[in-house]
């Protein structure tokens, strides 16, 4: 393992991700739906929890700050991510519901999800806010992991003040307001949030431009696109890389950009430039696709999958415009 001496604070919303496993062999006759006979269930730590346990197992000491309900999900939660390593600053909320996600899960393939999810209460913003800013000075790096359930209602604040006091802050996006991530490091939107903010491009230099001028328009010293198949792009100051997606067989990309996020932030409290960071960053989403549901990576892991010869390097493509 490759430890990092640097204290990441992460903030974000987090979940509990809950797997119905079993079969399906008839169809219901209270309606055109499949019967799943449950034969197993199982739970992981989803959200933000999924990028905190995923930065223990890269070898990063993180704190993670969220709200949590005051309920059996959120027990379940602490004991999670506890037990992986992670220090957890928990705003317990009364009367505040955890999200949950339960997913009915046949033969590898989910069937459906349920969500249970309410806003996080104002209350709680309130508490975290003030927690981040006594936890602030004792971390080296910031990340926050928007999955817009309320617990980053406050992070422009976030960002001014860490920037402030001269922290890194990496985030993964989530919703319209693409204005309230200005002046961040690095923000990781994937494509369909990407043209949410600008609109579908018309080409690759289209892309390109349409990306370069939201860095600047946000003060962003790096935009990185995740794509899906066609990779990641990555958009700085001094022009534009771009990594290949890694060939492998997909079984689910649950928690692919969690994992992004964890090796980003790994990568590069261990010194390396944000281009390499990337490369690794596409490798371990490579090795977690290929599993069920939210799973870690190792170090070690990522480092294996490196030496493949079809993982390549960043490409450098232009510079900036």
């Amino acid at each position: 393992m490759a430890q990092s001496t640097l204290r990441v604070l992460l903030v974000g919303d987090v979940m509990l991700d809950q797997y119905w496993d079993g079969t399906a062999c008839r169809i219901s006759p209270e309606a055109p739906v499949p019967v799943l006979s449950v034969k197993g269930q199982r739970a992981r730590p989803g959200g933000a929890a999924n990028v905190a346990v995923n930065l223990a197992a890269l070898g990063s000491p993180v704190t993670l700050l969220t709200p949590l309900g005051d309920d059996e999900a959120a027990d379940e939660l602490v004991d999670m991510v506890v037990e992986q390593g992670v220090t957890l600053e928990a705003v317990r909320q009364a009367g505040y519901a955890t999200t949950r996600k339960i997913r009915c899960v046949c033969r590898g393939q989910q069937l459906l999800r349920a969500d249970f999810e309410v806003p996080v209460p104002q209350a709680a913003v309130n508490r975290l806010s003030h927690r981040f800013a006594r936890l602030l000075p004792e971390h080296d790096i910031v990340v926050l992991s928007d999955y817009a359930k309320g617990a980053l209602t406050e992070c422009a604040d976030f960002i001014r003040v860490a920037r402030e006091a001269g922290k890194p802050v990496l985030v993964d996006p989530k919703g319209r307001h693409m204005a309230r991530y200005a002046g961040a490091t690095l923000l990781k939107p994937n494509l369909a949030e990407f043209t949410g903010w600008v609109g579908e491009p018309d080409d690759e230099a289209h892309f390109c431009r349409l990306a370069h001028a939201l860095r600047q328009r946000l003060r962003l010293e790096n935009l990185l696109v995740t794509r899906g198949e066609a990779g990641m792009s990555l958009f700085t100051a001094r022009g534009v890389f771009h990594q290949p997606a890694q060939v492998r067989e997909v079984y689910d990309v649950c928690g692919a950009g969690d994992t992004v996020l964890a090796a980003l932030t790994h990568l590069i409290a261990l010194g390396e430039a944000v281009p390499e960071a990337m490369r690794w960053a596409n490798a371990a989403a490579g090795i977690v696709v290929g599993r069920s549901g939210t799973a870690q990576v190792t170090y070690e892991e990522v480092a294996a999958s490196l030496h493949v010869p079809r993982s390549s390097s960043p490409t450098w493509l232009s510079a900036a415009s």
